[in-house]
């Protein structure tokens, strides 16, 4: 079937906007109840953006917050099998500065943190939205040139204060810093998205550097990380089994990991990882 420039390009711009009208910083968290006493079981905290609160998944709390966060994220997930007490924070759009502004917070007390973001500071979602167009209309080169650009000469600044901070609130608490899959392992099969190989390699570079870039300031504050990189080999985007949504309806499912994504990918590996200490 052949793909239509005027379609692609309506479908991509009202995935950018969609993903912009996201709230920019957390509203009410979605905590539950938590019982006082010895007894009482220990506090998880999930912190960060999108790929934290379950954007993908289709299934949102009615918590008044426009965050997005679901149950089947990984964060619910976690604290369901392991029997702690969740205080959700984490809220689609947050860049590292709404994290340290906006869920901080929720820390006092903590026993497990789990923290992912930095894609938004990148602006990802505009890099993909530009990369998905024809080549002809489309400047990827530049718009990952700039995400890389973040990464590498701004980024780092900015997650070492997030993870001073998040030390200073919650001494003694168990943190693990969680990173990105691949998005694509060299197929685009969406009919509205102009994806190339090479387009996919450098979108692939740019994962890996964010993610060095988390590892790297986890392991300045003695905090674990968490890469799902291995987990999602094999389950990008059109392959066989998807773990991560290609061109979606609703818009704002595009390009996050779906249901079986946080079941099978992160839930395991995030809680791992706060069972060992980091």
């Amino acid at each position: 079937m052949p793909r239509s420039p005027a379609l692609a390009l309506g479908l991509l711009l009202a995935v950018l906007m969609s993903v912009l009208a996201l709230p920019l910083a957390a509203g009410p968290p979605s905590a539950s109840a938590e019982p006082a006493g010895r007894d009482a079981p220990p506090v998880y905290v999930a912190l960060g953006d999108s790929y934290s609160s379950g954007v993908g998944t289709r299934d949102y709390l009615a918590d008044g917050s426009g965050c997005l966060r679901s149950t089947r994220a990984y964060p619910h997930r976690v604290a369901v099998a392991e029997g702690w007490r969740l205080r959700f924070e984490a809220c689609a759009g947050a860049t590292v500065r709404q994290v340290r502004r906006h869920q901080l917070a929720a820390l006092v007390g903590a026993d497990y943190v789990s923290v992912g973001v930095g894609g938004n500071d990148a602006r990802f979602t505009s890099v993909l939205t530009e990369c998905a167009l024809p080549r002809w209309v489309s400047d990827c080169g530049r718009a990952v040139d700039g995400a890389d650009a973040v990464v590498r000469d701004r980024l780092p600044r900015r997650l070492a204060r997030l993870m001073r901070r998040i030390e200073a609130r919650a001494p003694g608490a168990v943190v693990v810093v969680v990173g990105y899959p691949r998005l694509f392992m060299g197929e685009d099969c969406n009919l509205a998205t102009w994806f190339s190989p090479a387009e996919q390699r450098r979108l692939a570079d740019t994962q890996r550097a964010l993610n060095a870039a988390l590892r790297t300031a986890a392991s300045a504050e003695g905090f674990g990380f968490a890469d799902p990189s291995a987990a999602f080999t094999g389950h990008a985007v059109c392959d066989d089994v998807e773990w991560i949504n290609g061109l979606s309806r609703p818009l704002r499912e595009s390009y996050h990991p779906n249901r079986a994504g946080h079941r099978a990918g992160y839930t395991p590996l995030v809680g791992a990882r706060l069972r060992a200490g980091g």
